[in-house]
């Protein structure tokens, strides 16, 4: 159960690698925050903290939950919120029955995930797994519009030590495949509320009219979108790629976000499944479901319901063979493409794929072009574009390149992730309208059986706040400012209508450009290509897009971005950085004890929440933790001390031993707080003559499996005992 009081700072308990790291850093920020008299508290967000505080009912008194969320959301309204928050789990749906079964298994009597309900009580707690599911979490938190940049260090030493690009040569096959028409981009329209309203979302049909949401309420100067993708359009898309896939000789791959976009991707990420298996599904469509086949939970899925069925696996077989060869995820393993939805989350996987030279690895483990399929038209071109730039002008140069900074529109929900209230698969044809309180209808689409119908907002006071960030940060830097908004698409051209006013208002409108994704990408790879600097102004999908696709060819990762929230009631959010939560690093950690996460963006974080928690309260010992911070992060990357990918050599646990030292040193050679400095001596001493102790029995821990006591919900006790072996050091904090 977490911590219930209210601390000076929450340091958020997440999921995966990141939850591991804290297990071993947490206890070193909390000793050092405590000698300037701040508290640091966690609360609890971890998806199998979030299914716990779901399902109050069926817990003991031992098990209680508090729905930390919950408070959570509360806190970031008020100004003295200060909350550093590490990457949790966006559950795809094979992640959520995942971790109900391992809670299951460790007593907890939750009800299994029903994938098909039928009862009353399975509608109901389907209806409470749902809420779980995708992006249940940012949208709670994120109070505030973001500014995600590279903190000047990590940005000076990426440059100085540039990690590997793979070659771009103007031959290469990779190519973005999106459709052309029938999709959510060339469906959508869009309009801004004169007045406060609230709207009813109806399907009319042949059998009358089904309400598929009600009581949507949008204040006064608020964008409502709708748009639809047609399934027969998508279909036909996809069986066309894969024939052009098999005919240019390359991979085909799927790039989408099923844990974001909870419920239009995983009806996507199905149609591709579909598409694939084709014979299969019309020759045995009937038996497989009969089976429990779902095509959006994967192929990984579909092989388990059907591997007692020989007749269906030799059809599947047969289909392999004639199908291009697919990107995989893992190759030694045979887990392809389109596995598991949440496996291949776009952000991550096409700046990879692009930082690689265009290239995926490939049933052989070998790498190849590859056809990047993105069904969706709205922000392909953005990836679409940075192929053809590194196809024509060759591989970034990290060591020359300038930066590429981020401010984002996202607070209230803006533009939230596949709108999940608001987004159906429509069970018939008919027509979809979006009917205000008074009668006006103020969207309206004819749609078929199977389309997937969606809306999405955006308020018009963080919309304001978000051109505000932009002004602000563009006068701080002087760097070059763009608004990567399309004038022919529904939503931009109602966002502009917004930004323009305001920038001329603020006699700024000379310093800012307006340009469509496609040529903002251009643009912004021109400008770091010569060294110079800008500024991506955008939306919140592609907030999420480019501060993994932009640092990931810079940086080597997103991971190590400095990630400030300034949510809009005065408080602070403080991202520790993209990157997902890493599950490849769990498995080697229980595989070999090796953690190779790297614990830099936590450290990014920890010094603006530091400096802000002296902004806000007057603290000035903060500010001197939070110079300090930042001393040690330097220190960390001058003298690499950042974890190896490889068992045997320093991993996570090695990183924070020096990055406390780091910092202690750091204290105690200030002058601008004597008790800190008295207070810090002997701790840098002792852990300076304990180095060959420490970094011997961190050493020594690593090599062999380590028992978590779980995966999602693993036992505290167990999980200290791994990322703490080290005596000498816990004996300096206790």
């Amino acid at each position: 159960m977490a911590d219930q009081t209210t601390p000076d700072i929450v340091y958020t308990k997440v999921d995966e690698a990141p939850e591991l790291a804290s297990a071993s850093l947490l206890p070193i920020i909390q000793s050092f925050a405590g000698a300037a008299g701040i508290t640091v508290g966690t609360k609890d967000i971890s998806l199998a903290g979030r299914i716990l505080a779901t399902f109050p009912e069926v817990r003991t008194d031992a098990q209680k939950q508090s729905d930390d969320l919950a408070w959570l959301g509360e806190w970031v309204k008020k100004p003295e919120a200060n909350v550093i928050k590490l990457p949790n789990i966006s559950a795809s749906e094979p992640q959520l029955v995942a971790a109900v079964k391992e809670l299951q298994s460790q007593g907890y009597a939750l009800p299994d995930y029903p994938y098909s309900p039928s009862t009353d009580e399975e509608k109901a707690a389907r209806s409470k797994y749902d809420t779980i599911k995708g992006s249940a979490v940012n949208p709670v938190l994120r109070e505030g519009n973001s500014d995600r940049r590279a903190a000047a260090a990590v940005k000076k030493f990426a440059q100085s030590n540039p990690h590997r690009m793979g070659e771009w040569t103007a031959e290469s096959k990779t190519r973005v495949a999106a459709m052309s028409g029938g999709d959510f981009f060339s469906n959508e329209v869009s309009a801004t509320l004169p007045k406060a309203a609230t709207a009813k979302i109806v399907l009319e049909s042949a059998g009358g009219e089904t309400v598929l949401k009600e009581g949507v309420a949008y204040p006064a100067g608020t964008v409502v979108d709708a748009t639809y993708m047609s399934a027969k359009a998508l279909d036909a898309f996809l069986e066309d790629e894969i024939a052009k896939t098999k005919a240019e000789g390359t991979l085909f791959s799927l790039h989408m976000k099923a844990t974001m976009m909870k419920v239009s991707d995983p009806i996507i990420f199905g149609h591709a499944v579909k598409a694939w298996l084709k014979p299969v599904f019309e020759q045995f469509g009937d038996k497989m479901k009969e089976l429990g086949v779902n095509p959006n939970g994967g192929l990984g899925a579909l092989l388990e319901r059907v591997k007692d069925e020989p007749e269906i696996l030799a059809a599947i077989e047969a289909v392999r063979v004639e199908r291009p060869p697919m990107y995989m995820v893992n190759s030694d393993k045979g887990i392809t493409n389109l596995h598991v939805p949440s496996d291949v989350i776009i952000d991550a996987s096409m700046p990879a794929l692009i930082r690689a030279g265009g290239k995926g690895w490939g049933p052989d483990n070998k790498e190849h072009d590859t056809n990047c399929v993105i069904p969706d038209n709205s922000y392909a071109p953005v990836y679409d574009a940075a192929i053809e730039f590194f196809k024509a002008n060759g591989k970034l140069n990290p060591a020359t390149a300038g930066t590429v900074q981020n401010i984002g529109l996202m607070a209230q929900k803006a533009e939230e992730y596949g709108s999940h209230p608001t987004t159906f698969e429509m069970p018939e044809a008919g027509t979809v309208k979006m009917i205000l309180d008074d009668g006006t209808v103020l969207h309206s689409h004819n749609v078929e059986a199977g389309d997937i119908w969606r809306s999405a907002s955006a308020r018009q006071a963080p919309i304001e706040d978000w051109v505000n960030l932009a002004i602000d940060r563009q006068k701080a830097t002087g760097y070059r400012a763009i608004f990567w908004l399309d004038a022919n698409r529904a939503h931009d051209a109602e966002l502009i209508a917004y930004v323009t006013p305001i920038l001329e208002a603020k006699g700024v409108a000379d310093k800012f450009e307006i340009m469509a994704p496609r040529e903002a990408t251009i643009a912004s790879l021109e400008t770091i290509t010569k060294g110079d600097n800008t500024i991506a102004i955008t939306g919140n999908v592609l907030r999420d897009y480019l501060t993994d696709l932009f640092p990931i060819l810079e940086l080597a990762t997103s991971a190590k971005m400095l990630s400030i929230v300034k949510l809009m009631n005065g408080g602070g959010l403080f991202e520790t950085g993209a990157g997902g939560s890493a599950p490849k690093h769990v498995q080697q950690l229980m595989e070999e004890n090796h953690l190779r996460w790297d614990s830099l963006g936590e450290f990014c974080a920890l010094g603006e929440s530091f400096k802000f928690f002296a902004d806000q309260t007057g603290n000035e010992k903060a500010r001197v933790l939070g110079d300090a911070v930042d001393a040690a992060t330097q220190g960390i990357l001058d003298n690499d001390r950042s974890p190896s990918r490889k068992v045997g050599e320093p991993d996570n646990r090695d990183s924070h031993y020096w990055f406390a030292r780091y910092w202690a040193e750091a204290l105690a050679a200030q002058s601008d707080d004597a008790d800190l400095a008295a207070h810090f001596a002997p701790i840098a001493t002792a852990l300076s003559e304990g180095e060959a102790a420490i970094v011997g029995e961190l050493a020594a821990a690593q090599g062999k499996p380590a028992d978590l006591g779980g995966y999602y919900h693993g036992d505290a006790a167990k999980t200290a005992s791994v990322m703490r072996p080290s005596a000498t050091l816990n004996a300096i904090f206790g």
